[in-house]
């Protein structure tokens, strides 16, 4: 597995570099946004490990561009402690968070799950069907794609598996605290910002006015459920 570290600290790429090598992935280093990109566009990587305030290039916009073309897990470290800057990453796509000081052993464990858990739903399944419709929206859960109307929707790796989530489960209500726990498998953590972003992402991708959903319907006081009747409720 392939790990790309993007920090203009040369002490922290360092730290993070060994610990991982120890832990047998292969790492590759970059001190700015652009040049992480660079990697990323030559290289094949599994997840990566972004510093938000970086030169040339900061995270956020890194993880933008990366989330044009990619769903691969990202890591976000800062040292910045605005939840602001949490709800931001996360709504951009990011898959984790850590912000600095941090436990190296606790950075080493979340890379191992996140990969895990990538792995887990973009792996081919041994089921009979791997597609998925429901009203107008499918899923092709070999090849990990989303579509309305059978145009691909761009949804970064947690929407995904919360989308999928869903239309495995269409028609039942599910607070956040269970959305949380069934895409991100990890309670300790549980923030309900964490959730209302993604849906919000996910929203912004289904429904034909975000403000109006005919899919995924918030239901007031519980959580959310896919319910497709064709009228916006």
């Amino acid at each position: 597995m392939k790990i790309l570290i993007a920090d203009d600290e040369e002490d922290i790429r360092n730290l993070i570099k060994i610990s991982l090598e120890e832990n047998g992935y292969t790492v590759l280093t970059a001190q700015n946004g652009k040049e992480a990109w660079d990697i990323l566009t030559a290289r094949d990587v599994n997840l990566a490990i972004l510093d938000v305030m970086m030169p040339v290039m900061d995270g956020f916009n890194l993880l933008r561009k990366i989330r044009e073309h990619s769903t691969i897990p990202v890591i976000f470290l800062t040292a910045r402690t605005d939840d602001i800057d949490k709800v931001l990453g996360l709504g951009l796509g990011a898959d984790d968070y850590l912000s600095k000081p941090f436990s190296v052993a606790e950075l080493v464990a979340r890379v191992g799950a996140q990969l895990r858990r990538n792995n887990e739903y973009l792996s081919p399944k041994e089921k009979p069907c791997m597609n998925i419709t429901y009203g107008n929206l499918s899923i092709d859960k070999e090849k990990c794609c989303a579509y309305k109307d059978g145009e691909p929707i761009e949804l970064g790796a947690k929407e995904y598996k919360l989308l999928l989530y869903f239309m495995e489960n269409p028609e039942r209500v599910f607070t956040k605290r269970q959305l949380y726990n069934a895409v991100w498998e990890q309670e300790y953590y549980f923030d309900d910002n964490t959730i209302m972003v993604h849906i919000s992402r996910i929203r912004n991708r289904i429904e034909d006015d975000p403000q109006k959903p005919k899919y995924l319907k918030t239901i007031r006081g519980i959580g959310y459920k896919l319910h497709y009747t064709g009228e916006n409720l």
